[in-house]
Order: C-alpha cells, then structure tokens, then sequence
C-alpha cells in the first residue's frame, strides 16, 4: 500500500543528509521506508547483537554503509548519533541515512544535540481515511473503532485481540524504556481515566482525585504518553478579545482504535450509544486534519477556541491573515445551531466548516455544511484545510 507520506519523504531523502521517521510503534514506518527506497540495505537497532557491535565499534559499522542505509529505531543506541554527524559531514551528500524511531523525546534530545541543520523530520501516524477507504471496505464507525494500525487491516485481526497485544507490549516494555514507573498499574489506570476523558479539556485536579496520585507525577506520566504516541494536546488560541478563554489544553489519542479499545468498545451499537461518541468522533476527525498536515510535511498547526461561557470551535488551523474554524458534530441531521459558534468567534476573513454525518453539502449563513465522508476524500485535492 502506498502511503501518503511517500512523496514528501523522497522529497526530503533529496535534499537533506539524514531524514528522521518517526511515528508510533507499528504505524508503518519501516514498510514505508524500504518501499520508498527498495535499494537501501536496512539494519534493526532491536536486535541487542547488532546494537553491542555498533556501540564497540561505531566506525566499522557506518564505513559498511557508507552508501546510505535505513536504521531502524535508531534511538536505541544513541551513541551513533554524533558519529553520524561526522560521517554526513565528511560525504556532504543528500540521502545518506534513513533513521526512523518510535519514541518521540528521545529522538527530539538526540537531533537537537547532534544533527541540527543535517535532518529533515517527518511523523507517519496510522493510516488515514483515504489510505483506508482506497484499500479496504469500511464505514465512518467502523473505521474508527479499528483505528488505523496497518497491520489490523493486512492481517485481518480483530480490534479487540490486536490492541490488547499491542497495549500489553506498550506498558511492559515501551514505557520501560522511557521512565521508570514504580506502578504500571497506576500507569495503566490513568490511561484508562485519559480515554473517559477524551476532547475534554484537561483537568489535572479531577485526574488527581481518581488516580490519587500527584500532579507532578500525572504531568510526567502525560508527558510519556505523549512521547510514545498514544495521546497529544491540542492548545487554546490565544485571541486578542476581551472573552475569557480557557488556558488549558484539550487531549486526544492518536489513533481511535486504541481509544475504543480502553473504553470497551468492540462494535458499532456500542459506538453510537455510548456516552462519548460524539467526542470519539471529534477525535477521529481531529486526527485526520493533524494527519493531513503531517503527510504535507507541516508541523502540526491545530488549536481550539472555547470561552468561560461555554462557547467552543473543536479546531481552529490560523494562517497568516485568516483561521479555518471546524465545528464537528457526530449527528446526521443539521441543525442552525451547528454554526453558531462559528458566528460567535468568526473574524472577517475567517472561513468556517460544519463537519457532520449527514448527506447534505451545501452553506449557510457563510459556513461550508460538508459531509464528513465527502470532506475527507476532497481534503487533499480541495485543500480546505489551508
């Protein structure tokens, strides 16, 4: 199959020495990487063996591959870093390492002290709509309940058998090797906690009060999640108005698969009668905008609006002289309500979106009504996000 990201990571593998893949575990970036590049010899930092001989002899190991190489999760041997800055430097070339890494701060650390100015980065998340829809045959609900791991579609592996395999790996080795956590269990109940609290803003004193943990520890512990790829926040816009915005951030999960998953959902029915369908489906559509901006290459550009009195965009893309204000609802049925939001904070230039599960495509009072299903197979062709 081919990713969207492709293009962008032959684009970059043209231009700089070194390009940086990164993404979560299993999102496809070692499949990406050897289809985009079938002649690289490709080495795994996974395997302890090669991890020893690269250490005792870095030297003898890049002169091998000296005509470029894919190194999976590089950042399991971190000394090869800063001898990698001395290798690219000596050739001067593009297109001489391929490294992709699944744990995103240790990676950060590592570049920003060894390889600023030689790298190019770029993140793979899980499968997007349109990477699913021209593969496979699957609806809005059902798409968001297997997520979007490659391997789930591939292998024909139910949701429920693939993330409790995956979640179980994730908390007894991954988190491991990012910190060491007295509690997985404690670890693992605030994930849980996390996933009731999904397109919430983040109230750290209410996790506190269910975790009876501190809030020093539950703003660590949210930093590893983070940095492993399973949540990410999205922050309020700071607006020069004189409406008393909220300051804290809105969390999300990459990949509603895995949220379903915590939150006990394993088919449709359940999906439309629980209580957090609406958020899980703003997740859902949340995700495909940050998806859409990452497989152009962009950094992730995605805020939200929401005062003391309640009113709430769900995600704001600013540019330079105007925002995009999407307003999602999981509902079929448009309501006049749906844009009043969008009225409320709308400046002159803005343009403004009511992403919904109806049929109807059409505007009103200014604001595009979409489809989400036909906003999705548009977003690239249309560019309505930029």
């Amino acid at each position: 199959m081919q990713r969207n990201l492709e293009k962008k990571l032959k684009q970059l593998f043209g231009k700089f020495p070194i390009v940086f893949l990164t993404g979560p575990r299993q999102s496809g970036k070692t499949t990406l990487a050897q289809m985009a590049f079938p002649s690289l010899p490709y080495v795994n930092f996974e395997d302890i063996s090669l991890q020893e001989e690269v250490r005792l002899d870095p030297h003898g190991f890049l002169k091998e591959y000296n005509s470029g190489v894919i190194i999976d999760e590089a950042q399991l041997v971190p000394e090869i870093f800063s001898y990698i800055q001395l290798y690219s430097d000596r050739r001067n070339v593009p297109g001489q390492y391929l490294l992709t890494g699944s744990q995103n701060f240790l990676l950060n650390e590592k570049i920003s002290q060894s390889l600023a100015g030689r790298v190019g980065i770029l993140k793979l998340l899980p499968l997007n709509y349109s990477e699913i829809s021209e593969n496979y045959d699957a609806n809005i609900d059902q798409m968001i309940i297997n997520g979007g791991y490659p391997r789930l579609y591939e292998q024909e592996i139910s949701a429920t058998d693939f993330f409790s395999g995956y979640l179980q790996t994730y908390v007894e080795r991954d988190v491991r090797q990012l910190k060491n956590i007295s509690s997985l269990g404690d670890f693992q109940r605030l994930l849980f906690l996390c996933a009731g609290r999904v397109g919430q803003v983040l109230n750290l004193s209410s996790l506190c009060g269910d975790c009876g943990m501190s809030v020093p520890t539950i703003k660590s512990w949210i930093s590893i999640l983070e940095a492993s790829y399973i949540v990410y926040l999205t922050h309020p816009l700071h607006v020069n108005t004189n409406k008393q915005m909220v300051k804290s951030p809105k969390l999300y999960f990459y990949d509603t698969g895995l949220l379903c998953h915590l939150l006990k959902i394993q088919t449709r029915d359940q999906l439309k009668q629980h209580f957090a369908y609406g958020s899980i489906f703003e997740n859902f559509v949340v995700n495909e905008i940050l998806k859409f901006q990452l497989n152009q290459g962009e950094m992730p550009n995605m805020y939200f609006l929401r005062d003391s009195k309640g009113h709430e965009i769900d995600c704001v893309v600013p540019k330079a002289k105007y925002r995009t204000l999407y307003e999602i609802k999981s509902g079929s049925t448009f309501s006049k309500t749906f844009t009043k939001n969008i009225e409320y904070y709308r400046n002159e230039n803005d343009k403004g979106f009511v992403l919904y599960q109806g049929e109807r495509n059409s505007e009103f009072k200014n604001t595009k009504i979409r489809n989400i299903e036909t906003f999705l197979k548009n977003l690239e062709g249309e560019k309505e996000i930029s």
